[in-house]
């Protein structure tokens, strides 16, 4: 069985280029657009990642990471920020929420694929 990925990314060429290439690595994909709905959409899919974008209007990933950490139906799950704003520090913080992987944009193929399959659960 496929693996499911969820894409939170509010930007829609970057939403369509991690689903095209999750899609052709034959992943299962769930883009999401709207960070105030990624709670209850993860709720409802249980993916077995999540792909974060940090900067989402009128919300933190930051925040939403942190959040689903908290959730005990969500806490298990890995999570990848990419994020376009490399501060230093942005990735210690980044972490400290919760994120299990970190990627700046622009995110290459290869270290993008290298960093999912990273986070995902062996088969078993």
């Amino acid at each position: 069985m496929a693996k499911r990925i969820m894409v939170v990314e509010d930007n829609d060429l970057n939403r369509k280029l991690f689903c095209d290439v999750l899609k052709a690595n034959g992943f299962d994909v769930d883009p999401i657009a709207d960070g105030e709905k990624v709670l209850d959409a993860a709720r409802d899919v249980t993916p077995d990642l999540i792909i974060m974008d940090i900067q989402l209007p009128g919300m933190s990933g930051v925040d939403l990471i942190s959040a689903a950490k908290r959730d005990r139906a969500l806490s298990a799950i890995p999570v990848l920020a990419v994020t376009a704003f490399a501060a230093k520090g942005d990735e210690e913080r980044i972490r400290s929420a919760g994120a299990a992987g970190y990627l700046s944009k622009p995110v290459s193929i290869m270290p993008f694929m290298n960093a999912v399959r990273a986070l995902l659960p062996a088969e078993g």
